[in-house]
């Protein structure tokens, strides 16, 4: 309150906060360079690959004089205060997709994945809640370390739907267009989803025979070639045949 500023380097709590570094990728507002090096420090700083957790922030708030508000009334590890809070880990990993990082995305998707939170009879016990659904959070310190927060949170749910279809597997509308920029792991021969426009059905096909991670080569509607790699969505009441390929 008093314009003493919180989260930098010179602070003893809360020196990086995830929301921060990712925005300045998801915005397009940030300097590449600069977000790139942000980005770095995330991963270097803020992700857990041993618990499996992606923190809002760290150090968390526990003995500063400054106070940051009702957050530092949260144990230091618990919800925002410091824990895994699916929202911003969900932009984090978004932002490493749009950068075009498909290592680093997939890896953080996969720890946002609930079932791979207790994929183990050891984990299980430490996650101690329902493994099918989103948790609002996954705390990070002394004895509730990796335990799950609120579930069945829907902010979350629908935040890691929207990664999972747009961030990663790259399906994007605007308008009348469809567009399909796919993030995935080199290693993947190819996926498909359907997608449905008013009455009109779109069978896509995305394929990645030179094994890369990203960059579309050739779209193909119906059999011709998309100019400008947009595709043009018709409610025509018929099924639409969309090859995706991806290449260098």
């Amino acid at each position: 309150d008093d314009g003493t500023p919180l989260g930098s380097h010179l602070s003893d709590e809360c020196q990086i906060d995830a929301i921060a570094q990712s925005w300045s990728v998801l915005s397009d507002g940030g300097d590449q360079a600069r977000s790139a090096r942000a980005m770095d420090h995330v991963w270097q700083r803020l992700t857990d690959p041993k618990n499996n957790l992606s923190l809002l922030f760290t150090p968390p708030f526990d003995k500063t004089l400054q106070n940051p508000g009702y957050i530092k009334d949260y144990p230091p590890g618990v919800r925002e205060n410091g824990g895994q809070y699916t929202h911003a880990a969900a932009w984090t990993t978004w932002a490493y997709a749009k950068m075009g990082d498909s290592t680093r995305a997939w890896h953080l998707f996969d720890i946002l994945n609930p079932i791979y939170q207790a994929d183990s009879e050891a984990r299980a016990r430490q996650y101690r809640v329902e493994p099918y659904v989103s948790a609002a959070d996954v705390y990070s310190q002394g004895s509730k370390l990796r335990r799950g927060g609120w579930t069945w949170y829907t902010g979350s749910a629908s935040w890691l739907y929207r990664l999972g279809i747009e961030g990663l597997l790259g399906l994007h509308k605007e308008g009348n267009y469809l567009y399909v920029n796919p993030v995935i792991p080199s290693r993947w021969e190819g996926y498909t989803l359907q997608y449905r426009y008013f009455d009109s059905l779109y069978l896509i096909e995305v394929k990645n025979p030179e094994r890369v991670s990203s960059n579309v080569k050739q779209i193909k509607l119906d059999g011709q070639v998309v100019e400008e790699k947009a595709i043009p969505l018709n409610d025509d009441g018929n099924e639409h045949y969309v090859e995706v390929v991806l290449g260098v």
